[in-house]
C-alpha cells in the first residue's frame, strides 16, 4: 500500500511511518526534516500544505491507497495557525484527495473535538478545538472513507498495545506509538470508514478493536 501522511515529521507521523517503512510517504513543510523521514524507511515529500495548492497536493496524492491527515501547528503556535493548519491544511487534503481519487482518510482530531472548549481554557486552545471541529464537520460532509481518530493526551511513553477505543471513553491519555499503531490497524479495515472513534490507553489488545476484515 501507498500511504500519504501529511505532517510528515510529526512525532505520530514518524512512528507511523516506522511501522508502514517504503510504503509510506511523509509530507513536510521543512525540507531539513526530510531525513528524518527517510531514516523511518519511508519517502519524503516536500509540501507546505498552508501554502500549496489543491492541483498540488492532488498530483502527489494520485495513485495513493489511503491519506493520513497528521498535521497540526505545534505547541507554541498562535490561534490563527491552528486554523490554517488544523483545519485549513485538513480541508485541502481532503479536497485533494477526492480529485486524486484516494478514498481512504485517517483524520487525527483530538478528544474534546465538537463540544465547546472546556471553561478556564485560554483563546489558543479555543481556536484549537474550533479548527479540530470544523475539519471534522468538513470530513464528514465528503465522498470519502473517512475515519476520524481523536486520542486523549499524548505522551511519549512506550506504547502498550492496550487501549479503549470507542465513539466516547473517558478523558485519559495515550503514548503516541499505541496512536500510530491504531491507525495501522484502521487502514487495515476499512469497515471502520463512517466512525469517530476516541482513543485512550486501556486494557484491551487493539487488535480487539480493529479487527482485519
Amino acid at each position: 500500500m501507498r500511504i500519504i501522511i501529511a505532517g510528515g515529521h510529526g512525532k505520530i507521523a514518524l512512528r507511523l511511518a516506522e511501522r508502514l517503512k517504503s510504503g509510506a510517504v511523509g509530507l513536510v513543510r521543512n525540507p531539513a526534516h526530510v531525513p528524518d523521514v527517510e531514516a523511518t524507511g519511508a519517502e519524503a515529500v516536500v509540501c507546505d500544505l498552508e501554502q500549496a495548492t489543491v492541483d498540488e497536493v492532488a498530483g502527489i496524492l494520485r495513485g495513493a491507497d489511503a491519506v493520513v491527515f497528521a498535521a497540526g501547528a505545534g505547541p507554541g503556535s498562535g490561534a490563527a495557525r491552528k486554523d490554517t493548519v488544523d483545519r485549513a491544511a485538513s480541508v485541502l487534503l481532503a479536497d485533494a484527495a477526492e480529485r486524486a481519487g484516494a478514498r481512504r482518510f485517517i483524520q487525527i482530531s483530538s478528544m474534546g473535538a465538537g463540544k465547546p472548549p472546556a471553561p478556564g481554557r485560554d483563546e489558543v486552545w479555543a481556536a484549537y478545538i474550533e479548527a479540530k471541529t470544523e475539519a471534522e464537520e468538513d470530513l464528514r460532509s465528503r465522498d470519502l472513507a473517512w475515519t476520524i481518530l481523536r486520542p486523549g493526551r499524548l505522551t511519549d511513553e512506550p506504547g502498550t498495545g492496550l487501549v479503549r477505543l470507542a465513539p466516547e471513553v473517558p478523558p485519559g491519555s495515550v503514548p503516541r506509538d499505541d496512536v500510530a499503531a491504531v491507525i495501522v490497524a484502521l487502514l487495515d479495515n476499512p469497515g471502520t470508514a463512517g466512525q469517530t472513534l476516541e482513543l485512550v490507553s486501556g486494557d484491551t489488545p487493539i487488535i480487539n478493536f480493529v479487527a482485519t476484515e
